[in-house]
């Protein structure tokens, strides 16, 4: 059944608005909405895509992890991803969340063990020998940033675990540990102290000063911010080498890290970790850092393994995020700011105000359309909330004031030309392509790993690019010379001939790359893809209409306008034409066929098998063209069996269905 227009033009609306907020969360660490909003729109997009499978595509926000790793240091794939958590907010959600586990794991009862749910940087410390040999941030949950060398500065770090104790709890000398490097309140606000004396930013919340601070280029000045890491996962050859969650953090506490340990209960059932939930709720005042939350996992390690996750999320954890903390402020100002696509989004200052600890002085408005939802003017009484985001959201007025009430922008406030509104949709639009405000985020966009992928690419160095007038174009790039770098803060000679190497290999970036880095609206790395499959060359894109472009898998009515009015403008045409003139691939490779050894193949898995996570197993399959279900049926091709199998397996012999043990699915599936 085919979606209504309305319905799919509602997702791609979602779909845009998320990215957007996932690459200024995720990347730029400069969110504007707050955590519950985001989870709001990404809680709708499910809610639609559950009510319309056809419309579900991979690139859609609710089918990855999200985010990229952040340029400036090297990149490292994790062993092992390390995936987010869901989030619930309320008890009853809690108890939704131990039924399906029930359901899933097919057991009547579960132990589960709740702990502080840290609000800091997530880090992979990688262990050879006992020694600490490297410290990864999480970046998009498959690839990191090394940054050890900060790392190592973190007191709380061993640089080295006791080999005996590793051997006494039977642990391998090669290790890794996952933890969070959180800042406490003091060292904080004494951060926020020495920024204000020296003239420097100050930072929003602890959270956004400790991701800051293992960041900077500096080792010493890591060191100089205090901060703390505290460990909760522990791993050996990218799977957990005890039977227990409890275990893990008891063998993080006799290994010296600093370990959740001292914070978490073991709980026998749900209630009793609802219970804790409940206790830290009024406590979490007292710790010396933050806390936004408990996360609770399920105890047992086998069952973690037979859960599984999502392409998100473990099926074996959750987050209960506490309620956001609300204060009330006037706003004195309403100022508009214009973002990589063009949207203008309008900001309210504030009178500042300590909202849970943190001082407040901005905060997002959104749209338009939310400015006359609340009747907003200046000189208004207002309450906002916060939940750990850098910009609160306003949540009402409460009294209204006597000032002007903020108008919609005629002129882009960045480059002083008219602005546009699609009857469609609520933003506002600066539709200039060489906007100052638009262009410095589409260069650093253009360059990103899942685009152009030009390494060293960072936003000191956009930020002269653009400041010096350098690069006012994305073709620009290409006519950069070695005179033009070397004078640059931060480069010299070595540094100036790697980056142009860099740029003269992005020349061959595939066709999708380059569609999708060009930065068009509701274009995202799939629909790159897609397009490019497709249409065969970027000529042949440019010149489509709205029924060529409907005509491609996944894309809908307003995506095609988006991409027809992007080609539409001359000023792009043009830079197309100097993109070609550099050098740049401009036609489409074609791929070799997929392996379809499994096609038209239904598996279904039960129990913990020996090697293989579900996860894993179920990617072999859909790789080679098969299917993986969640129920056995006469549809049903093969059930492959692990350990402890539940009624799955009862089932299948029922059906008479073909079971397989994990060597001979692997066989089958002509695997090493």
């Amino acid at each position: 059944m085919t979606a209504p227009a309305s319905i799919v033009r509602k997702v791609d609306r979602l779909r845009g608005e998320i990215r957007e907020h996932e690459y200024r969360y995720y990347v730029l660490d400069d969110p504007v909405i707050s955590d519950r909003q985001f989870d709001r729109l990404i809680e709708e997009l499910k809610r639609l895509e559950s009510e319309h499978p056809e419309l579900v595509t991979p690139d859609s926000p609710t089918q990855r992890v999200g985010g990229q790793a952040r340029e400036g240091f090297p990149p490292v794939r994790h062993p092992a991803p390390m995936l987010s958590l869901d989030n619930t907010y309320g008890y009853d959600e809690l108890r939704d969340f131990d039924r399906r586990v029930k359901e899933r794991a097919e057991r009547s009862s579960l132990e589960y063990v709740a702990e502080n749910k840290f609000d800091g940087l997530s880090l992979s410390l990688l262990y050879e020998g006992g020694a600490l040999a490297r410290a990864v941030t999480r970046g998009d949950g498959t690839t990191g940033e090394d940054v050890t060398g900060n790392a190592r500065t973190i007191r709380s770090i061993p640089l080295r675990v006791d080999l005996a104790a590793l051997s006494k709890l039977g642990l391998p000398r090669d290790f890794e540990v996952r933890g969070e490097a959180v800042m406490t309140r003091k060292a904080f606000e004494d951060l926020n102290r020495l920024q204000d004396e020296s003239g420097g930013r100050r930072f929003a919340n602890p959270r956004n000063a400790a991701a800051g601070s293992v960041r900077v280029l500096d080792p010493a000045v890591t060191a100089s911010r205090n901060l703390a890491f505290f460990a909760y996962y522990l791993l050996a050859a990218g799977r957990v080498p005890l039977p227990n969650h409890w275990d893990v953090l008891e063998a993080l506490a006799s290994l010296r890290f600093l370990s959740s340990l001292r914070h978490a209960k073991l709980c026998r059932s749900i209630d009793q970790a609802i219970a804790y939930c409940d206790e830290w709720e009024s406590k979490r005042a007292e710790l010396p850092y933050e806390i936004d939350g408990i996360v609770v996992k399920v105890n047992s390690i086998a069952l973690e393994r037979e859960l599984g996750s999502t392409a998100k999320a473990p099926r074996w954890a959750v987050a209960y995020k506490y309620p956001a903390r609300q204060e009330t402020t006037v706003v004195k100002d309403v100022l508009w700011q214009v973002g990589r696509t063009g949207a203008l989004t309008p900001v309210a200052v504030l009178e500042p105000v300590q909202v849970g600890g943190v001082t407040v002085s901005r905060s997002t408005l959104h749209n338009w359309d939310e400015i006359e939802r609340l009747g907003l003017r200046v000189g208004d009484t207002i309450v906002i909330e916060r939940a750990g985001e850098v910009i609160p959201h306003v949540l009402k007025v409460t009294r209204h004031g006597h000032g002007k009430k903020p108008e919609p922008p005629e002129r882009c406030p960045e480059c002083g030309r008219p602005i546009h509104k699609s009857p469609d949709e609520v933003a506002y639009r600066c539709v200039n392509a060489s906007c100052p405000a638009k262009f410095r985020e589409s260069l650093l966009h253009f360059a990103s790993r899942h685009a152009l992928d030009i390494d060293g690419f960072g936003d000191k160095l956009v930020d002269q690019l653009v400041g010096k007038k350098l690069v006012i174009d994305l073709a620009g790039l290409y006519d950069l010379q070695l005179a033009d770098l070397e004078p640059l803060e931060r480069m010299g000679k070595k540094s100036s001939e790697n980056l142009l190497a860099e740029i003269e290999k992005s020349k061959k970036a595939s066709l999708a790359r380059l569609i999708y880095g060009l930065g068009i609206r509701f274009v995202g790395e799939r629909t790159g893809e897609l397009l490019a499959e497709h249409f065969g060359s970027l000529d042949a894109l440019a010149k489509a209409g709205d029924e060529e472009l409907t005509a491609v898998t996944e894309v809908g009515p307003k995506v095609a306008a988006s991409i027809a009015e992007f080609f539409s403008e001359k000023a792009n045409r043009d830079l197309l034409r100097r993109l070609k003139a550099a050098g740049l691939r401009f036609e489409q490779e074609r791929q070799t066929p997929r392996d379809t050894s499994l096609a038209g193949k239904t598996f279904v898995f039960t129990g913990t098998l020996p090697h293989l996570t579900r996860e894993e197993a179920g990617a072999m399959v859909t790789a080679r063209g098969g299917k993986v279900s969640s129920a056995v049926s006469k549809k049903t091709d093969y059930v492959v069996v692990g350990a402890e199998p539940g009624s799955k397996y009862d089932k299948a012999r029922e059906l008479g269905v073909t079971t397989l043990d994990e060597e001979q699915f692997k066989k089958l599936a002509g695997a090493p």
